[in-house]
């Protein structure tokens, strides 16, 4: 039995995947590539401009599992700082996580990290400032970016909920046999805060984290009235984990909605966490029992998750495809600012309740 984030009602895992369905934004996501491949993927440029993959952190690499179907409390690749594991690393270069989905603060006094009885997978961007949870790693640099295929969405119809997949449009050009740099598909970047826990009576200290979400904007909203904040683009990103150079007055900028999404609706498989297949991504004609005719996006995508790839090192991923960044469209931006002059911070002791 799990204590869900209603209070502390007790219920079964079907249960608890209805609660998550509809008491959370961005309640699922999808990471299908294998950890070689989300670190290509990944790939950055450092000070001089040459170009790195970012490596994982120590013993990281084998706790990453690839999903169609992630949920919270489980674990998923993040992109942090490597100046938070070494002080003598530079603040701007990035190193890949596994981090358990669903932040528990590091004042939690419980010997048990399941004992925490409030959903923390999400952190509503008007309250991070003002949350303890959340402004005091927020405050301390703690930023970190979410990876994910995409992530999923629910939209009520008729009394029921249907399923929709979200992830960035993908776009694709002739392949160089001789490129070295990532062509598979492009990778969702979400901004997310991280805490680390550690048991009071000793043990692993455990790596937690919570997705920053923002009012939606018209490309989903009549899905949903509120998305993850998405960082477009490898210069938002870098910012985004800077904090040696970015401060928080800074980083919060980068927080606002996007329309430069896509998305498509699929079956509702997707609603048991316990079902972990291709078929939860792949787009649906509603109202009709087969399969749609994909777009040129979500075709693009099941291309890369379907076919084998003669280059790649490991059999679970993609084949490769060469991708080239859209222009977004202008996005709008919500009011972060002014909550940072607030002064008011909420005892230590009092839970918090979030998306």
């Amino acid at each position: 039995m799990i204590v869900c984030c209603r209070g502390s009602v007790s219920c079964g895992l079907k249960d608890l995947d209805q609660v998550l369905l509809t008491s959370t934004m961005c309640g699922r996501t999808a990471c299908s590539l294998a950890a070689d491949q989300i670190r290509r993927a990944c790939a950055y440029r450092d000070r001089q401009g040459k170009r790195r993959d970012p490596e994982w952190k120590d013993g990281d690499r084998d706790k990453y599992k690839p999903s169609f179907n992630r949920s919270p409390h489980s674990t998923s690749p993040v992109l942090v700082s490597r100046k938070h594991f070494h002080k003598n690393a530079e603040s701007a270069e990035p190193i890949l996580a596994a981090m358990r989905w669903g932040l528990i603060p590091s004042w939690f006094r419980e010997s048990d990290p399941s004992k925490m009885q409030y959903n923390t997978s999400n952190c509503r961007s008007d309250g991070m400032m003002h949350k303890k949870s959340y402004k005091d790693p927020f405050i301390k640099g703690q930023r970190c970016v979410v990876l994910a295929d995409g992530f999923y969405e629910w939209q009520r119809q008729q009394g029921e909920k249907q399923p929709y997949f979200i992830y960035f449009p993908q776009t694709c050009e002739k392949e160089e046999a001789d490129s070295e740099e990532w062509a598979g598909r492009r990778l969702l970047t979400m901004a997310g805060l991280f805490d680390c826990w550690r048991p009071p009576c000793g043990g692993e200290a455990l790596y937690t984290y919570t997705v920053i979400t923002v009012q939606a904007s018209k490309a989903m909203d009549w899905i949903h009235d509120r998305m993850p904040a998405i960082l477009d683009g490898e210069e938002a990103v870098r910012m985004w984990l800077d904090y040696g150079e970015v401060p928080p007055m800074e980083a919060v900028k980068l927080i606002h909605p996007t329309e430069y999404i896509a998305l498509h609706p699929v079956s509702t498989v997707v609603n048991n966490s316990r079902n972990d297949f291709l078929e939860c991504i792949k787009p649906i004609e509603l109202g009709i029992k087969k399969e749609a005719k994909p777009t040129a996006s979500s075709k693009l995508m099941l291309n890369w998750l379907q076919n084998p790839s003669p280059k790649k090192e490991e059999t679970d991923g993609a084949s490769p495809l060469k991708v080239k960044p859209e222009t977004p469209r202008k996005s709008g931006s919500v009011g972060l600012m002014q909550m940072w002059l607030q002064k008011g911070e909420e005892p230590l002791a009092k839970k918090l309740r979030t998306t």
